[in-house]
């Protein structure tokens, strides 16, 4: 009776196997880089189509997405004198082109406490680690030997000064700081992949925190508790 049984299953076994089609193996779309015999070319990969922006990736905000001003605010501080005519030497043809490049020197969207709080997290993530979480440039991968960068609070801004522009990092346009996390420049690498256009901004915003924090007085201390501490020594 056993024996009966156990041949029944089998043979009912092998039929289901027999009839099992491997559709989640063997699926209709095509692996990186295979070839593909439907297209003229024989590529699978698909160039994107004409015209076309993947969603969420419109870029069209200036500000936001590149640091600078809108054209018809540049047009305008142009017609307003405030960038100057040609020049006549090289020297002075950096500066101009500094001018015209016009980096934006507010923030594109408000900062408030969630915003700060956000590029606080996002600096000591990212930026921390060579700029330290005070940025005085001296991070834990600078204290083993890599390239210091410039503190934020007392170091010239070495990108303006190759375009013959003497100006203190705390006194850089944000625009020139969200330039310098898209594309990065000398020995820091660009972050426009592991960082989102906004929490560049956050960032920046944090930075400015950081440098107002490094130049503020006792005056500047609104909390009365905190001035009253603040006079005692107590932390």
């Amino acid at each position: 009776m056993f024996r009966a049984w156990f041949h029944m299953s089998l043979g009912l076994g092998l039929v289901l196997l027999a009839g099992c089609r491997q559709e989640m193996a063997q699926q209709p779309s095509y692996r990186p880089l295979r070839p593909s015999a439907f297209f003229e070319n024989g590529m699978s990969a698909r160039p994107l189509v004409k015209g076309t922006v993947a969603r969420g990736q419109l870029k069209d905000d200036v500000h936001l997405h590149e640091g600078r001003w809108p054209a018809e605010i540049q047009n305008g501080l142009q017609a307003a004198g405030i960038v100057g005519s040609a020049p006549g030497t090289p020297m002075a043809a950096m500066t101009w082109d500094f001018d015209r490049t016009l980096y934006a020197d507010a923030f594109p969207f408000p900062i408030g406490r969630e915003e700060l709080e956000r590029g606080q997290e996002r600096f000591n993530i990212y930026c921390a680690i060579c700029h330290d979480r005070a940025g005085t440039g001296r991070g834990m991968i600078v204290q083993r030997g890599f390239t210091p960068p410039p503190s934020y609070h007392t170091d010239l801004s070495r990108g303006l000064q190759l375009r013959g522009v003497r100006q203190k990092l705390r006194d850089a346009p944000v625009g020139y700081y969200f330039e310098v996390i898209t594309r990065g420049f000398g020995a820091m690498p660009d972050y426009a992949e592991q960082v989102s256009a906004k929490d560049r901004w956050h960032i920046i915003a944090y930075i400015r925190a950081l440098q107002l924090g490094q130049q503020a007085t006792l005056a500047d201390v609104r909390d009365e508790e905190a001035k009253q501490k603040l006079l005692r020594g107590l932390p």
